[in-house]
């Protein structure tokens, strides 16, 4: 009985430390690395062949950095109230 289900618990197990895994290597330099080659190669692909799919939107990074966002919107903000002055 036990047999019939190991499969379920050798994926979940296999699962969390494969997702640890990533989490760590992303912060080193090899992973860091690997992440900006691999950024690459998509871009060449998209580039070579226009595969449309693969582009991010222009305000991405405003989802990833919302407070950093928040700030340049205030400042614009500030900016066109004292061009208007």
């Amino acid at each position: 009985m036990l047999s019939d289900r190991l499969w379920i618990y050798t994926a979940i197990v296999g699962a969390i430390i494969g997702a640890a895994f990533i989490h760590y290597f992303k912060t080193t330099r090899l992973g860091i690395w690997s992440y900006s080659k691999f950024d690459n190669v998509i871009d060449y692909l998209r580039d070579k062949w226009g595969l449309t799919w693969l582009d991010q939107p222009r305000n991405a990074w405003k989802v990833t950095f919302p407070d950093i966002a928040k700030n340049i919107e205030e400042l614009e903000n500030r900016i066109k109230k004292l061009e208007n002055k």
